[in-house]
């Protein structure tokens, strides 16, 4: 998930954008997939089958639209990411959306999970719109967790106790979706911007998850904050959030909201 969703300019933090290959098997063992009835809408909604699959990862979610159906290509920036989605079959390309060469290849739908943001708004839609086929979807989806309000107190209080000052942890806390929204609206906004699509749509999924403590632990060094800390001050968090799920009795019900900003292309 993002993890400083209020920044103006996400995509230019390429250092954050490309870190979460550092350990590409914990990512892909440990991040939730997505809402079977989210997948199976995008593709009812899309004009066909062919996929283009933007900022991949590991194939999360490619292989969840592999299984509805679908021919599926990624593209994704980090080289050890894509070499962990090819090990399942799948074909992905190494580069930035914005720099892509379609060679002239168009696309039903055109997805993007927990990585639009990483893609300048505008320039991405106006690529989409590129290389999407008439009435082809562009749907960009995030999964916003809204953990216990105790536990996310003791998360900040963590955060803000290992690495002091960092922007993101000095902020009241409040509803994760509130956090999203100018993410949302920067995502909505590009794809307007582009002129080649209609209104986009807000889709939403409820969903919950328990964690064991070992669990979330396990999760919780793919986050962008983390992925680029020395290994002492990662140990620092972990214990730190370790002690917090103790105290909660070894485990918790994440409440999530799975948020899709989508439009066709006209």
């Amino acid at each position: 998930m993002p993890t400083s969703v209020s920044e103006n300019e996400p995509h230019k933090a390429r250092g954050m954008a490309e870190s979460f290959g550092v350990d590409a098997e914990r990512y892909d063992r440990t991040r939730p997939p997505y809402p079977d009835t989210m997948v199976e809408r995008i593709v009812a909604a899309s004009p066909g089958p062919d996929v283009l699959d933007v900022g991949c990862g590991t194939g999360i979610a490619a292989r969840q639209f592999r299984a509805a159906g679908c021919t599926v290509l990624g593209v994704e920036p980090d080289a050890r990411m894509a070499d962990f989605a090819r090990r399942d079959g799948l074909e992905v390309e190494v580069a930035t959306f914005e720099a892509w060469d379609s060679a002239g290849r168009t696309f039903d739908a055109v997805v993007a999970g927990t990585a639009w943001h990483w893609v300048d708004p505008v320039a991405g839609a106006a690529k989409a719109a590129e290389v999407l086929r008439p009435g082809g979807r562009l749907a960009a989806f995030w999964h916003v967790f809204e953990p216990p309000p105790a536990m996310a107190e003791a998360h900040a209080a963590v955060y803000r106790r290992v690495m002091p000052g960092l922007p993101s942890q000095d902020r009241p806390v409040g509803s994760a979706l509130d956090g999203y929204r100018p993410l949302f609206t920067k995502a909505a906004d590009g794809i307007r911007d582009a002129g080649a699509f209609g209104d986009p749509e807000e889709w939403r999924y409820e969903w919950q998850r328990f964690y064991t403590r070992d669990e979330w632990l396990d999760q919780m060094p793919t986050s962008g904050v983390l992925t680029r800390l020395p290994p002492d001050k990662i140990e620092e968090v972990l214990a730190g959030m370790g002690d917090v799920i103790d105290a909660m009795g070894g485990g918790f019900t994440m409440s999530y909201v799975t948020v899709v900003v989508t439009a066709a292309r006209v």
